[in-house]
């Protein structure tokens, strides 16, 4: 019997656990696709963009991963379209045929129609997002050590974090630490200088999916740490180095970090019924999309309501995607060997929600035993899983080393701007004018 070409598009959480939980398997040929040759682990992300870790700490190469599984091969490519009457997908790097196409794409920042906070903040979510925050509050704060512009100055002091999620509170508190044990030491210029850090969203509290025991906690630890709180206030544009809200508020700033909310992808090829709520794909029970016969999707990029503990659909959590991407690897295995008894539905096995503050403060609702952690237990708690969490060793190894010493001193990044920042090329455009 020949063996069932399986196409994943994306190498996410979703996309890589069931990539390599195929591996060696009988009955299966398995291409992963990624616009990019590396793996990364989001929840980290925010640590690259406030200097704790390096980029080497939380990605890995996909070949490199896959290495030593005759069956899984990698092919980098942006898709490009996708022709459902023929198993075949376009992308930037040529043609990929399949019998069975897995959606695996993630999400990308949701801007919800305000072009200038797209074009003017900075979003989080991969690693040159991270790398471009880092480099562009370095050189905000070199350009603060010499600027003689009071006015510029001051809108440099202010920083303005939209999205009180997991990621906004997280970029919040890193930067409250930065602020208070680093900054002073590497910058002595601006040691006595006030930093604002204003943490801002339309909802009414921090960590909206969470327990309102960690939501308190949460705001308080964060107002500890200096962070300015605005809740039930909507960001409307960003433009002229000023936040502009619905209510009429402005705050002056150089920088606005966007961590307000999410989108799924829509590709071409696929019909517009076919996606829901968040441009998610609606799929079954078994991810397989709805009115497909051959096309799954899984992690971010789906939604399903046939979970009776989720009927409008799972959180966008790592572990959900992880989990989906185990199940349908079994689930694909069964069906290239005609196994089809062995088919399981998909149930998701929620195990709690968890969110770091800052050093020793952190926040995580568990499920069994159904409790809410805080401060330092939770921290501790919140460092071991997710350094596990990380797919290869080697990550969990630099990570480790790199908490440690972020824990006794200051992360080993910190100050070291790499590449291009959004400040250099307005510098490049103003010295092409003169």
């Amino acid at each position: 019997m020949k063996d069932k070409k399986i196409v994943i598009i994306g190498g996410g959480f979703a996309g890589i656990n069931l990539a390599r939980k195929m591996g060696g398997k009988k009955g299966v040929q398995v291409t992963l696709v990624d616009r990019n040759n590396y793996n990364f682990f989001p929840p980290l992300l925010y640590q690259v963009a406030t200097g704790m870790l390096d980029v080497s700490s939380i990605s890995i190469p996909f070949r490199t991963l896959l290495k030593g599984n005759k069956n899984l091969h990698f092919r980098l490519g942006e898709l490009e379209g996708i022709m459902p009457d023929l198993n075949k997908v376009k992308l930037s790097t040529g043609e990929l045929s399949y019998d069975f196409l897995v959606m695996a794409t993630g999400t990308e920042a949701n801007y919800f129609g305000m072009e200038n906070i797209k074009k003017n903040s900075l979003p989080m979510k991969n690693i040159d997002d991270a790398v471009k925050i880092r480099n562009f509050l370095i050189s905000q704060a070199e350009k603060y050590t010499y600027s003689t512009d009071e006015e510029e100055k001051r809108k440099i002091r202010n920083i303005v974090i939209s999205g009180a999620g997991p990621s906004g509170v997280e970029v919040a508190g890193m930067i409250a630490e930065m602020r208070s044990r680093v900054l002073s030491e590497i910058y002595p210029e601006i040691k006595n200088e006030p930093l604002h850090l204003y943490l801002v969203d339309g909802a009414p509290t921090v960590l909206p999916p969470m327990s309102e025991k960690s939501q308190k906690y949460t705001k308080e630890s964060l107002e500890e740490m200096g962070v300015t709180v605005k809740l039930n206030k909507l960001v409307s544009d960003f433009k002229d180095d000023k936040v502009y809200f619905k209510d009429g508020d402005v705050i002056e700033t150089k920088t606005l970090i966007w961590t307000a909310g999410v989108t799924a992808i829509k590709f071409k090829g696929l019909d517009d019924e076919w996606y829901g709520r968040g441009s998610r794909l609606i799929v079954d029970q078994f991810n397989k999309v709805e009115n497909t016969a051959n096309i799954f999707a899984i992690g971010d990029a789906c939604i399903q309501m046939a979970d009776p503990d989720f009927p409008k659909g799972h959180p966008q959590l790592g572990s959900v995607a992880e989990q989906q991407g185990i199940n349908l690897a079994k689930n694909l295995v069964a069906i290239a060997n005609n196994s089809l008894e062995d088919l399981k539905p998909f149930i998701y096995n929620d195990k709690g929600t968890m969110a770091i503050i800052g050093k020793s403060r952190a926040t995580a609702d568990l499920t069994f035993p159904k409790t809410t952690l805080t401060g330092w237990l939770a921290w501790f708690a919140w460092l071991f899983i997710h350094l596990f969490l990380l797919i290869n060793y080697r990550n969990r190894l630099r990570t480790m080393i790199n908490w440690t010493g972020a824990y006794f001193g200051s992360g080993q990044s910190q100050g070291l701007m790499v590449g291009e920042t959004r400040q250099n090329k307005a510098d490049e455009t103003e010295t092409e004018k003169i």
